[in-house]
């Protein structure tokens, strides 16, 4: 919720947190940044995890997200295949600013996900 407030939402008004867990207890927290091309945007999700890589990190618990949403806010496709580069089995915790929310593993959100054994040549 705190990293929420510091969201960056002028175009959509969609305001995103996270908190990302590595597996040594350090918490990597994030916010949604927009830009004026949209394509330049990052997700709370990938905020919280570009700052824990950058900070040495590979392993992740879990992550949380919460949203101003009707249900439980899912990450978006983008951040579900950046999160399981590091992750597979993290624990995805969804929020909304009510107090709903439900937790999956990120491989029940992105079944068959991508992953570097993909990338040899047959």
């Amino acid at each position: 919720m705190e990293a929420r407030k510091r969201a960056y939402a002028r175009y959509s008004g969609f305001k995103v947190g996270a908190a990302l867990e590595a597996t040594d207890g350090r918490i990597f927290t994030g916010c949604n940044v927009e830009n004026a091309s949209y394509g330049a945007t990052c997700c709370a999700e990938r905020t919280a995890l570009f700052k824990g890589v950058s900070e040495g990190a590979r392993k992740f618990k879990r992550i949380a997200i919460v949203a101003a949403t009707k249900g439980p806010c899912p990450p978006c496709g983008v951040c579900r295949q950046a999160l399981y580069e590091f992750s597979p089995n993290l624990e995805v915790i969804m929020a909304n600013t009510k107090g709903e929310a439900t937790v999956k593993k990120l491989a029940w959100l992105l079944p068959l996900g991508f992953e570097k054994g993909r990338l040899r040549k047959s």
